[in-house]
């Protein structure tokens, strides 16, 4: 594996020549391109489309978002969708929003985001979860509704601040708290204030754990690497692979899914990711183990970091779409949802939900022409490869007689990832399906493949096919 991501960043680097033959195929009008290539049926009735989809700035915590609140950045979401589509909020029926480690002042986020957006008190909106894939919860929860003929016009998106998260009081503290409330007579107070012990003021602070075995994903990453051998070495060149990808992207343009924003306080417009840092393998290899100590080979450079950020995209019908004037982006034309051991198998949702997707869909691992998986740690998408390209691996685990394979990582992440992008856990889903669309125009390909873990030991596959108006604007 070290070997094959050294490659691919040698050979993404080298200048490339276009010959007589290279214009001459460009020449070819887009469609009857797209005609020789493998499409997908719909499956919905309604050719559902992703129109667009926009983000903000994805911003390393406690940096330029840090005096904001979580529904304000969210805001900010939904107003770029709409000027960068320009669609009225009225054609809006229904807003799909993700969210993990939620304000409390705004359980329903995502109808708190749509209200100070200006949408209609009249447009209902709600808020889902589902870790790292909230925001692909909320993209196929819209398909669906689209499916059912309940909603013709969707907003699906999401938005993680986790430069102020809600830390609680201890539970000996809340039920004194409430005791408290209920409390009628000095006397009762003063008895039950008099019950105060010091360790009721210890907060109960949140953390990247799993509840159902009190480890952190850091940890797990750690174990998982070592389980499928994916050395330390590896792990940091992944990560440089990715930063040297996203820089590069930066660089050329190609987040035109990044629409920069005015935030109070802050001169100017925030209009870059500010996680992305080219480093060396030297620097790489001087860091030391961040979880498991000291033999660990998860570092802070080899995992994705907390981050602020928020996006939204359009969804809707390809009849809804033609009627409103709108060139969209791709299909969705399938998805499925897995779920597996959340202590040993945590992070290895990829692994099998890739040879779902491909058998519901009758596809190979060849036919895709751009995968965008989800980033948290270099050690679990090394773990996640080597589990596809494992015999072992599928036929103890996916019933199968051999392997899946190994993807082409000429293809895989070519804009970087969730290591050097950042990682705002419910928003990360629509980002991977922009980049999908963006990139199969940008790279000529038909079909994009999405895929990501989430906490819970749970993970998604979608796929996206590209659709002939697109453009990677």
């Amino acid at each position: 594996m070290a070997s094959q991501v050294t490659k691919t960043i040698i050979k993404a680097a080298r200048p490339t020549f276009s010959g007589k033959f290279d214009t001459a195929r460009r020449a070819l009008s887009v469609g009857a391109t797209l005609q020789q290539k493998k499409t997908l049926p719909d499956k919905t009735g309604k050719n559902v489309v992703l129109v667009d989809g926009v983000r903000t700035p994805f911003l390393v915590s406690f940096t330029d978002y840090a005096k904001m609140m979580p529904h304000e950045l969210a805001r900010h979401s939904l107003l770029g969708l709409l000027q960068k589509t320009g669609i009225p909020k009225e054609v809006v029926d229904y807003i799909v929003y993700g969210t993990v480690i939620q304000e409390v002042k705004t359980s329903n986020i995502g109808r708190e985001a749509a209200l100070a957006a200006g949408f209609s008190d009249k447009t209902p909106a709600h808020t889902v979860t589902m870790a790292c894939i909230s925001s692909n919860q909320a993209i196929t929860t819209g398909v669906g509704m689209i499916a059912a003929g309940a909603y013709d016009v969707i907003v699906a998106g999401g938005v993680e601040f986790m430069s102020d998260v809600p830390i609680r009081h201890s539970r000996k503290m809340r039920a004194l708290l409430l005791k408290l409330n209920k409390a009628k007579t000095p006397a009762q107070r003063l008895s039950l204030l008099a019950s105060i012990r010091p360790d009721f003021f210890v907060p109960e602070l949140p953390a990247v754990a799993e509840f159902s075995s009190g480890e952190t994903m850091g940890h797990s990453a750690d174990r998982l690497a070592a389980a499928f051998g994916a050395s330390r070495a590896e792990q940091d060149e992944y990560a440089l692979r990715s930063h040297t990808l996203a820089a590069r992207a930066q660089a050329a343009g190609h987040f035109t899914d990044l629409m920069p924003i005015k935030v109070e306080g802050k001169d100017g417009l925030l209009d870059k990711d500010n996680g992305i840092r080219v480093s060396t393998p030297e620097q790489l290899a001087k860091l030391k183990p961040a979880f498991i100590k000291p033999h660990g080979t998860v570092t802070a450079a080899n995992a994705s970091f907390l981050t602020d950020g928020a996006s939204a995209c359009l969804i809707m019908s390809e009849a809804k779409a033609k009627e409103l004037g709108l060139k969209p982006k791709a299909y969705l034309r399938d998805f499925t949802y897995v779920a597996q051991d959340p202590i040993d198998q945590l992070l290895l949702g990829p692994a099998y939900g890739i040879p779902k997707i491909l058998d519901k869909a009758g596809l190979k691992v060849s036919d895709i022409d751009t995968w965008e998986i989800h980033e948290a740690f270099a050690g679990q998408i090394l773990s996640n490869l080597k589990a596809l390209d494992s015999d072992w691996f599928a036929q103890t685990y996916l019933g199968r007689q051999s392997k899946v394979g190994s993807p082409d990582l000429e293809k895989w992440n070519k804009w970087g990832g969730s290591l050097s992008i950042g990682h705002p856990f419910a928003a990360t889903g629509v980002r991977l399906a922009m980049h999908t669309a963006h990139r199969l125009v940008k790279e000529d390909g038909q079909l994009g493949l999405v895929s990501a873990c989430a906490a819970g030991g749970q993970g998604v596959a979608m796929l996206l096919e590209r659709h002939p108006d697109a453009t990677a604007n």
